[in-house]
């Protein structure tokens, strides 16, 4: 991973921290204690708001979210850079070792800037070509840098994967509590044969089971886009071997 995607997942991870928290504060003005949205969202009704749970729950979404925004843009960069036009796309270029210095230049990232799949890709196959003078060598080291790069494209999502199976784990650890503080209420009722005790009790364990509910949501929807974004990833990272099988390897030529 690049300097420069380290320090966009940094900042996007400390805006959409600061998001969430004035997303928590518009809800809390919005919904009151006495809401059944207050309630299932925030736990609005707890004494000790806003350390809920469900507020913990809502901050890792949109973390999450952030993470998210990370890779559906960098998906976008890396397909644009196939319009870049690197190598030539006609009918009739062949392309020789002495041919590939200026094409090499070209794609060569400067120190500090992005570096995308396709430039790599590029300029480890004119460097093998160039040093070898073997296109099966070319394009051994091609096939061997896409299994590389998907090995990579796995680990950039490790901290989505970790926040989809951390969000429903807070809610079972919030249901478990709810279920706690429910049974120590009962436990601590003198009279068991009050009326209001078996709809308190059952209030309390309906706000416990919600946590889980609320988790599990927020979950799908991060899975949902989890996937639409390595899929996009992915499709990017096949369409840039595809051109440099295409415009580089297929047009490699050495007598």
């Amino acid at each position: 991973m690049s300097s420069v995607e380290v320090k966009q997942r940094i900042t996007v991870f400390g805006i959409n921290l600061i998001v969430g928290f004035v997303f928590l504060a518009v809800m809390s003005v919005i919904f009151t204690p006495e809401s059944k949205l207050g309630i299932f969202l925030l736990d609005r009704a707890t004494p000790y708001y806003p350390f809920t749970v469900q507020n913990i729950m809502w901050l890792m979404f949109w973390v999450g979210c952030g993470e998210l925004y990370v890779r559906f843009y960098q998906s976008r960069m890396e397909g644009a850079q196939i319009r870049k036009k690197y190598l030539p796309e006609d009918d009739e270029s062949m392309l020789r070792a002495q041919d590939l210095g200026s094409y090499y230049r070209k794609v060569r990232p400067v120190e500090g800037e992005r570096i995308f799949f396709l430039q790599r890709l590029i300029t480890r196959c004119i460097l093998q070509f160039q040093g070898s003078r073997s296109i099966d060598q070319a394009n051994s080291l091609l096939n061997s840098s896409l299994e590389l790069f998907q090995h990579e494209l796995e680990l950039k999502y490790n901290m989505l994967r970790y926040l989809v199976w951390l969000i429903p784990t807070l809610g079972f650890i919030g249901t478990i509590m709810g279920i706690a503080d429910a049974l120590a209420y009962a436990a601590g009722i003198e009279n068991p044969q009050d009326p209001t005790l078996l709809k308190e009790i059952t209030k309390r364990l309906g706000v416990a089971f919600y946590t889980t509910l609320l988790a599990l949501l927020q979950s799908a929807v991060l899975v949902f886009a989890l996937h639409i974004a390595q899929g996009r990833e992915e499709m990017a990272l096949n369409r840039s071997g595809q051109y440099c099988l295409d415009n580089l390897i297929n047009r490699l030529y050495e007598k």
